[in-house]
């Protein structure tokens, strides 16, 4: 189980303003709306919820606002309609992107991603047009200070995962999708404290980008991503 990870190219990190966090808190209570509408209040019997409400506490979102989106998610007059739409495209250079959206209307979001690509060097695709270009994983993430690696390693094959690497200073452990909640659950009952874990498109390919222009569009088309309300999260494959 080893071998080198690319999570950190293709999962952006960013400095995190006050109002990236009020759009981070908007998305987390849609998220949250949709996994209580699937599988109930309990974040103990639901584990797409309580793996959101620990994605929330580590974006910092209040235990009060998290508490307020669960208990709106399940009131009897809750009226969101959400739905989860994946988009793909190509960016500047032939960079491949996955997005993944929560919309409320689909002809808005899919106007507002095709200028995004647009007006920086890229373009929306349809259906199946990059989708081939990446494998869609199961990722858990473990703070890797005061971590043994070789017990680490023993328990993640114990629990079936496919791969652990080490990855700045997280360990990075990769499972097929339809073990992420068994292999997390396992780790997790084995004393393992995960940052997070979540379901992830892992290019095939990677794309090296040198012209200058290019990275520069590429940035503008990422922050254009950020910035956008139905989008609640993206991977790429530039390198």
């Amino acid at each position: 189980m080893s071998g080198h990870s690319k999570w950190n190219n293709i999962k952006r990190k960013k400095e995190i303003t006050d109002g990236a966090k009020a759009k981070i808190f908007t998305k987390m209570g849609r998220e949250i709306s949709i996994a209580v509408r699937e599988g109930g209040a309990d974040p103990s019997t639901n584990f797409k919820l309580a793996t959101l409400v620990a994605k929330a506490k580590a974006n910092n979102v209040p235990n009060d606002n998290i508490e307020r989106a669960i208990k709106k998610a399940a009131g009897a007059d809750n009226k969101d309609e959400f739905e989860i739409i994946m988009y793909e495209g190509y960016g500047p250079a032939g960079i491949a992107f996955m997005v993944e959206t929560m919309t409320d209307n689909r002809n808005r979001t899919a106007g507002d991603l095709r200028h995004i690509f647009d007006k920086n060097g890229g373009n929306l695709g349809q259906t199946g047009c990059v989708s081939f270009m990446f494998n869609q994983k199961g990722i858990i993430t473990i703070d890797a200070e005061d971590v043994d690696e070789e017990k680490l390693t023993e328990a993640c094959i114990d629990a079936g995962a496919d791969d652990i690497t080490l990855d700045d200073e997280s360990f990075i452990i990769t499972t097929a999708t339809a073990d992420l909640e068994t292999v997390s659950a396992t780790l997790q009952k084995a004393g393992y404290k995960l940052e997070s874990e979540e379901a992830a498109y892992i290019p095939t390919t990677y794309t090296k980008v040198t012209d200058e222009e290019a990275l520069i569009k590429f940035s503008k088309l990422t922050d254009g991503l950020d910035d956008n309300d139905d989008v609640t999260d993206y991977w790429h494959s530039m390198e």
